[in-house]
């Protein structure tokens, strides 16, 4: 947890460093954890059965999750210490990658702006995968019940890019990779217009035409179902 920490907080200074000079209303990812986990919770069912909370960090949402009623997994690739206990939520360790889940299935996985991280060596103790995150995502759909099981899942959008080693950005042709072998049940778009740096909901469209920077981009956040076409 104490490297977390240390990694989000050279982070944020990395990010008010890069913002030196420019325009105060410039638009930069401030408040993007604000959209992102609200639009989670908000999508969260009651009584969500067995639930993954991948990337978890803190597992703010897994703990969400686990009040609304879910045995939640919160799963991430760096050891962590929450800072409370509950029998509703237990912390595996783990690469999305290789781990082995056995039989577990889940009704629900959270997928909250975790998976643009997957491959890029060099943060978060992540390994050299140039397709890292597809392959994440082809794992975790196989690991969701169907019918009837869902991702909660946002993600940077925008042009595609990749800024190694802090996240992809996905835009028209990568996106579509990585919702391959899901449904898209529901889709929104959030991003900061220039001069305004507020966040405001866009069309697919425009979210997907953002220049993104390592400091911006604009947001994907989906509801998505497994196909069963795929497997057979």
């Amino acid at each position: 947890m104490v490297v977390r920490q240390l990694i989000r907080r050279l982070g944020h200074l990395i990010l008010r460093l890069s913002n030196l000079g420019k325009p105060q209303n410039t638009p930069d990812l401030s408040g993007d954890r604000h959209i992102e986990r609200a639009w989670v919770s908000a999508h969260l069912p009651d009584n969500p059965g067995a639930v993954l909370d991948f990337g978890c960090g803190e597992a703010l949402l897994g703990l969400t999750a686990a009040m609304k009623g879910g045995e939640v997994t919160g799963f991430d690739r760096q050891q962590l210490q929450l800072p409370f206990v509950t029998d509703s939520l237990k912390v595996q360790t783990g690469d999305i990658l290789d781990f082995d889940f056995g039989d577990a299935r889940f009704d629900v996985v959270i997928n909250c702006s975790s998976v643009e991280h997957v491959g890029l060596a060099g943060r978060y103790r992540s390994l050299d995968v140039s397709d890292g995150d597809l392959i994440a995502m082809e794992r975790m759909r196989r690991l969701l019940r169907a019918p009837g099981g869902i991702m909660l899942l946002t993600v940077p959008v925008g042009q595609d890019t990749v800024f190694t080693p802090l996240h992809r950005v996905y835009g028209a042709r990568r996106l579509d990779l990585l919702l391959r072998g899901f449904r898209v049940a529901k889709e929104e778009f959030w991003s900061k217009r220039p001069g305004l740096n507020v966040w405001t909901k866009v069309d697919r469209q425009e979210a997907l035409a953002t220049q993104p920077s390592e400091t911006f981009y604009s947001l994907g956040l989906f509801v998505l179902q497994p196909d069963l076409e795929e497997d057979e």
